[in-house]
């Protein structure tokens, strides 16, 4: 039999409930520790001005986007990152908020690149900034709150390291070693690839900068390199106890034009994926996209589903955790109210009304079932009880689908009974 007419573009995706319960436990994973430190959620726009991204993003960006001319002539793009559009928001609206600026944002974005493991077209980025402070202590705070999210996943120490790097380090490098400033984001496209790129290659592009490899991995190799504010960043975070995380890597430089100092990215121990996250310092985005109007320092990160999903799902304990948080989350309802007599749909109806506007999450059949096949349903729903009304009305039975255990209890006591019994341990995701 034929497929169906229509499919999802190529690097597109569809969520399906079980795809949505994955990409919502990223989602309040994300949201959870954010909040834990103090950052609150703001929202931009999908569809942005071409001229945003083109003003100062550089690097493979611009040749990626997936821009057209809108029915009023506009020249658009949909979003290729969201650290553009939040500079254009703090510099329209950064007066109306004390400093420094703690922000995120759970938002889609759009790039025209080959769809590959770890990558997609379309992908949802979380994205952490602080804004007004120019110090390392905020690259530590972004630091520290990138790790502590990857812990909050499930990974322990060895799973991953953030690996730290300052741009400001090469720009000196590239001055020292008679490199035109007009030329450094292309010396430093190329140092962004020197982990990637065959050796013949590497030397014959490091050429046309009057530079050998063996300099320039010379400089990486070096510990004395590490700048001022990367030895601030490593005691703060010792400070913190999460030192362990931390490696200095200076091959790390990030491919937007404009990062300005520390740029970090985490990978997974064994580097088997492209970067789980990455950002760094951008001290002079929101000066350039408010044309001189507004100066604010910058610093940020964002982590993309598509390579912390594979990373958690290919590691065995994190896998673990999310199975457990997707059953849970899977489940419909916590209550699925069985009625055993016919007589009592009415009353049967009005108990789980109540206790929805309760808040408890209760399902039931719409139209007459036996009871087999409406305890099949419960099953099916993965509720935590199937609450019966039968002849007895009244008097409920509350069964434990977990466990098949039972107890009776009164229905002029129904909320507190089962509000009570929804805090204790004992469904089948906890037996």
């Amino acid at each position: 039999m034929a497929g169906p007419t229509f499919q999802a573009l190529p690097g597109f995706r569809d969520f399906s409930p079980g795809e949505c319960a994955v990409r919502n436990y990223l989602f309040e994973t994300w949201r959870s520790v954010a909040r834990r430190f103090g950052f609150v959620e703001y929202e931009t726009p999908i569809l942005e001005d071409t001229g945003l991204y083109l003003k100062k993003s550089g690097g493979e960006l611009s040749s990626q986007l997936f821009r057209f001319e809108d029915q009023g002539g506009r020249d658009v793009t949909l979003r290729p990152e969201v650290t553009a559009s939040l500079a254009r928001l703090a510099a329209q609206h950064q007066r109306d908020f004390p400093k420094p600026l703690k922000w995120f944002e759970i938002g889609q974005c759009f790039r025209y690149e080959k769809p590959q493991k770890g990558r997609g077209r379309e992908f949802h980025q979380f994205n952490v900034d602080i804004l007004g402070e120019a110090g390392p202590a905020a690259d530590a705070e972004l630091i520290s709150l990138a790790i502590e999210t990857m812990l909050a996943f499930g990974f322990v120490a060895g799973d991953f390291v953030v690996r730290v790097s300052d741009r400001a380090a090469w720009i000196t490098f590239a001055e020292a070693h008679g490199i035109p400033e007009d030329r450094i984001p292309d010396f430093l496209n190329v140092v962004d690839k020197v982990e990637r790129e065959k050796p013949d290659a590497l030397e014959e592009k490091l050429k046309g900068f009057g530079l050998t490899t063996s300099q320039v991995k010379g400089f990486i190799a070096d510990p004395a390199n590490a700048s001022a504010n990367f030895n601030a960043i490593r005691a703060d975070l010792d400070a913190r106890g999460l030192v362990e995380f931390l490696e200095l890597d200076l091959s790390i430089v990030r491919g937007l034009a404009y990062y300005t100092g520390i740029v970090f990215e985490i990978f997974d121990a064994k580097k088997s994926m492209r970067a789980v996250a990455g950002g760094g310092r951008y001290d002079t985005l929101v000066s350039t996209i408010s044309d001189g109007a507004v100066d604010l320092p910058a610093t940020g990160f964002a982590m993309g589903d598509y390579v912390i999903r594979n990373l958690i799902e290919e590691t065995t304990h994190t896998a673990m955790q999310l199975e457990v948080w997707k059953q849970r989350r899977n489940a419909s309802c916590e209550i699925y109210v069985v009625v055993a007599d016919e007589t009592r749909q009415n009353d049967a109806r009005r108990i789980v009304t109540d206790l929805r506007r309760a808040g408890v999450a209760t399902d039931f059949s719409l139209v007459p079932a036996k009871v087999g096949k409406q305890f099949q349903r419960a099953e099916q729903s993965m509720a935590r009880f199937a609450l019966v009304v039968g002849s007895e009305y009244p008097q409920l039975k509350l069964k434990v689908l977990g466990s098949r255990t039972e107890e009776t209890g009164d229905a002029t006591h129904l909320i507190d009974w089962i509000t009570q019994r929804l805090q204790e341990p004992d469904g089948p995701l906890l037996a």
